[in-house]
């Protein structure tokens, strides 16, 4: 066990990665003439493309082969980010963007109880404490609004948390790893299970052009650089912090809301927010100065 400072850029990376992310929830709201299985489809061929063709300009082997032939640890992280992609997306499609963000931020509170159990990280009190204010920053900005929508959509939010924590537990148990074949490897199995869904219900697997479009942007660009990012701010910030880190993704979606679908936000939306940021970029600030004890050991043996 070693004790150093977190990289105050590495730090940054996830954060910026969920702000990244962020934009994938406007493409999703724009997107309204295809239904959560249609858009997953065409998201995931964004992925396949830009991962594939990004591996081959660095001499890398097929990134798809590489998802299902790389051991057991690599295809639990292919079904984690299958469960946490699919879950969120169908959340934002059937629920509240309140209920969305309520539920699918729960992550940081799985991610350091999952962090602790397979990976052996020693929760500090920073990372508790920007746990509790963050989530309490949620509670308010819902406050008054969890009890609208879809209980499914709701489920399907609690789900996509539970996955992104396990996916996160899976990229920090080797920070050696490549973990870039998660990408298209989630993918694959995306395609394979919305395509099975939309045939079944009768629905065409392609949606109009624009909501394709929108589709394809999401997972080309916003999906594919904000996982890049995820990725390599992992090799250096603990699990439980990634996934605090992650939380700018729940506090940006109500912004961009606002200014580009003019969805004017709550008050309690707005304190609660600031809350979270508060929370999360000082969590950055203290890491990048103090020191902060990590462990990461592989799963191997459990999985």
């Amino acid at each position: 066990m070693s004790s150093h400072r977190i990289p105050l850029l590495a730090s940054a990376m996830a954060l910026g990665a969920g702000a990244v992310w962020s934009f994938g929830a406007i493409t999703a709201r724009l997107a309204d003439g295809a239904d959560a299985f249609q858009y997953l489809i065409w998201r995931s061929v964004g992925v396949i493309v830009v991962i594939e063709v990004l591996g081959r300009l660095r001499g890398k082997p097929p990134q798809v082969v590489r998802a299902f032939t790389s051991g057991r640890l690599m295809m639990a992280a292919n079904v984690m980010l299958l469960m946490a992609s699919i879950g969120f997306v169908y959340a934002v499609k059937t629920t509240s963007a309140a209920n969305a963000a309520f539920f699918g931020s729960t992550t940081p509170v799985f991610g350091v109880l999952f962090a602790r159990v397979f990976l052996s990280e020693r929760l500090t009190r920073i990372t508790i404490a920007s746990v509790v204010v963050a989530f309490g920053g949620l509670v308010i900005m819902v406050a008054g609004d969890v009890g609208a929508g879809s209980m499914i959509g709701n489920l399907c939010a609690l789900s996509a948390a539970i996955g992104f924590a396990g996916y996160t537990v899976c990229v920090r148990s080797d920070p050696s790893e490549d973990w870039s074949p998660v990408l298209p490897g989630y993918a694959v199995l995306m395609i394979a299970i919305c395509a099975t869904t939309t045939l079944a219900q009768g629905n065409p697997l392609v949606p109009p052009a624009v909501d394709l479009a929108y589709a394809l942007v999401a997972g080309g660009l916003f999906i594919a650089l904000g996982t890049i990012m995820f990725n390599t701010a992992s090799r250096s910030v603990p699990a439980g912090a990634m996934t605090v880190f992650a939380q700018t993704q729940m506090v940006l979606v109500p912004v961009w809301s606002f200014l580009l679908l003019s969805e004017r936000p709550k008050a309690t939306t707005l304190v609660g927010g600031s809350i979270i940021l508060v929370a999360i970029m000082g969590k950055a600030i203290i890491d990048a100065r103090g020191p902060s004890t990590q462990r990461a050991e592989a799963l191997e043996h459990i999985l």
